[in-house]
């Protein structure tokens, strides 16, 4: 085999690894009445899962940009897809709100593991000038997981139950990690010079500029299909199980569509990146204005508008981490890279959280609580879009390095 192949086949295990992280981490967005019911929690408990699930992912990326730099990715993705596996059986086993969260926990601690991992593989195994194109594919495809976690996973809890359903997504778990066991070949990496510094990451104004852009075009995509997008459409808006399944296919589809566009227009005109950013945040709080104030229910053509719009925010976070890149030395791209992607998922917690606080103090979870409810996200979406604007200014007057581009 030729070193060419090797690496696309040891790139290809690692995608692989990412498909299945996806699908768990999402696993719980389409099973939020089975888990209410399962558990028995109303929407705050439901949130407090998405919220622990969240809060041990976002809290990882430093440490464990850190770790892959000592441990070498295979090490740790074949960790976080036996973390993971234990997670999802714990989760099919859990009987109460407790057991619940340490299954959510230890799948948001394996998931932790698993991008940054195959992103630095991307890097050992491909040159320089094919770095970004493999990144982006890498993302494209891990969004499988996503389907798969949508209208197959729902399939499985009417068909099988709860137990089955995620028992057999622990087995998809340890089929990865026997996979990367087998298949991927990695060396433990030489260590080199100072560990980089946190303190210097987050003086830099461009490093704050990506974490709020992730924060601010994150946020509503992603509470959506990890835990409020189901109940809304079903509960909310009187879709049935399989058309709510559908449209979050069809958010997740898109935003793989959109994925290499938004890169390229980034790349092709980046001192537009901002207002790209801009757009992202306007559009989606657009969106989400008219299916709220919508007399009744809103049409499904709506709907589809609305899912259509928020295919942009992921794609759009992803900038974040261009900021990341052009404003931080080699040196600390890492611990820069952990702090946008932290704050991104700390926003999207504080969404998840305020939309089930919200349906609980409204009591009948109803389609006007569930405008209450989203109506959360105006706050963060303001303070997103002033922050940006904010750092964006100060980002370019405290300038780049020679080898950047502009913000």
């Amino acid at each position: 085999m030729t070193p060419r192949s090797m690496a696309i086949l040891f790139w290809a295990t690692g995608v692989l690894a990412y498909v299945v992280a996806v699908f768990h981490r999402q696993s719980l967005g389409v099973a939020g009445i089975e888990a209410a019911a399962r558990l028995g929690v109303g929407a705050s408990g439901l949130s407090v899962l998405a919220m622990c699930q969240l809060l041990v992912y976002a809290g990882m990326q430093v440490p464990v940009g850190m770790l892959v730099d000592r441990l070498g990715s295979k090490r740790m993705l074949v960790l976080g897809a036996v973390v993971m596996a234990c997670g999802e059986l714990v989760f099919a086993l859990s009987g109460g709100l407790l057991p619940g969260i340490a299954g959510r926990a230890l799948i948001g601690c394996g998931d932790a593991m698993t991008f940054i991992s195959v992103i630095r593989l991307v890097g050992l195994s491909f040159p320089a000038h094919r770095n970004p194109l493999m990144v982006q594919l890498t993302g494209l495809f891990g969004q499988l997981g996503a389907i798969a976690s949508a209208v197959p996973l729902i399939h499985s809890l009417h068909a099988y139950g709860w137990t089955p359903t995620f028992a057999g997504a622990a087995v998809v778990g340890l089929v990865s990690a026997f996979l990367l066991v087998t298949v991927l070949r990695d060396a433990r990496p030489e260590r080199t010079g100072a560990p980089p510094s946190l303190k210097a990451a987050w003086a830099e104004p461009g490093t704050r500029l990506g974490m709020w852009t992730h924060a601010a075009t994150q946020c509503s995509a992603a509470s959506f299909l990890l835990l409020w997008g189901y109940p809304f459409l079903v509960r909310g808006q009187g879709l049935t199980p399989a058309t709510a399944g559908v449209l979050l296919t069809t958010l997740t589809l898109c935003g793989m569509a959109c994925g290499p566009l938004l890169g390229y227009l980034a790349g092709r005109f980046p001192f537009h990146r901002s207002r790209m950013v801009l757009i992202v945040i306007g559009t989606t709080a657009g969106a989400w204005t008219a299916v709220l104030v919508w007399p009744g229910r809103a049409p499904l053509w709506l709907l589809v508008a609305l899912v259509v719009v928020l295919a942009a925010n992921g794609p759009g976070s992803m900038i974040g981490f261009d900021y990341a890149r052009t404003f931080n030395p080699a040196t600390r791209i890492g611990a820069a890279t952990g702090i946008v992607n932290g704050g991104g998922f700390v926003a999207s917690v504080s969404v998840i959280a305020l939309i089930g606080v919200t349906l609980d103090l409204m009591g009948d979870n109803g389609l006007d609580d569930f405008r209450w409810a989203f109506a959360a996200q105006y706050p963060i979406w303001a303070l997103g879009a002033v922050q940006v604007i904010r750092y964006r200014g100060k980002a370019r007057r405290r300038g780049l390095p020679a080898t950047s581009t502009n913000s």
